[in-house]
């Protein structure tokens, strides 16, 4: 499946969440990440974004898409992370 994930985490614990999520996902922009995923690694992924976040306080939003193809994606300005150039 192809998700996008957005976060808003305190200060204190954005700079682990960034580094959960890369571990994932490509990091588009800030707190925004993509990409594919299968079902139990996102599960995996989220267990550990709720490990790190404080529920009543942060939160984590997450749009799922069978495939890529079915989002039109534009970009205005600079891209943070261009994922089509991988060798």
């Amino acid at each position: 499946m192809y998700v996008i994930l957005v976060y808003d985490i305190g200060e204190k614990r954005v700079a682990k969440m960034l580094k959960h999520c890369r571990k994932y996902l490509n990091w588009i922009q800030n707190s925004v990440f993509e990409g594919e995923i299968t079902e139990v690694k996102l599960k995996e992924m989220l267990m550990g974004a709720r490990a790190i976040m404080k529920e009543e306080q942060d939160s984590v939003i997450l749009f799922k898409s069978r495939n890529e193809r079915w989002l039109d994606k534009e970009i205005i300005g600079v891209e943070r992370s261009n994922i089509d150039n991988f060798l």
